[in-house]
């Protein structure tokens, strides 16, 4: 009865056995098919999911490029657009306030020449009237003291020419004397000087 059973059952193992067996070569040489019939990208049976895929990527990366992305990158731009021009414009304003400052230095320095120029040429002409000044007092100073020194040279000439004339009466009258032996009127010798010169 055992021998039975076994018998009984074996063959129903045995079928299921090779069923699967079977069902296995079956799938192998399914899988082996579609694996010989290269990538699934390039089988038309898959290219409606890839293109569903394809198209929520994009339709993502989309989104999220013009709804984060660009205005990020636009108001970066903006930023840096408005600080250029404001750089810009600072520069240019500067540039005129310096362009300013340097006519305004232009102007103040051919002022300050032409203000030196009139102090050197007034300076000047003080200068020559203050000299012209001075020559003539110490002109009129040396004609006073030429004028005052030939009245004392002159008054010395004729008190030297009293006492030369005195001396020479004295002289006269004793060299008379000492040839005559007699003395001689001092008038009379004093005129005879005076004659002779």
């Amino acid at each position: 009865m055992a021998v039975e059973t076994e018998s009984a059952t074996s063959p129903s193992v045995v079928p299921s056995a090779d069923h699967a067996s079977a069902g296995a070569e079956a799938h192998g040489t399914s899988t082996a098919a579609e694996h010989s019939a290269g990538l699934p990208q390039f089988q038309f049976q898959h290219w409606g999911g890839q293109i569903a895929y394809l198209l929520i990527l994009f339709v993502a990366l989309y989104v999220l490029m013009a709804k984060v992305f660009a205005p990020r990158m636009r108001r970066v731009l903006d930023e840096r657009a408005a600080t250029i021009a404001n750089a810009i414009s600072s520069a240019k304003a500067v540039q005129a306030e310096a362009d300013a400052q340097a006519e305004a230095a232009k102007r103040a320095l051919a002022e300050a020449r032409a203000t030196a120029q009139r102090t050197a040429v007034e300076a000047s002409a003080k200068a020559a009237a203050e000299t012209a000044e001075r020559k003539a007092a110490l002109e009129a100073e040396l004609s006073a003291r030429q004028t005052e020194a030939e009245g004392r040279i002159r008054a010395a000439r004729d008190a030297a020419m009293q006492q030369l004339a005195t001396v020479a009466t004295d002289t006269a009258e004793a060299m008379l004397e000492k040839l005559t032996g007699a003395k001689s009127p001092r008038e009379a010798v004093a005129t005879a000087v005076k004659s002779q010169g």
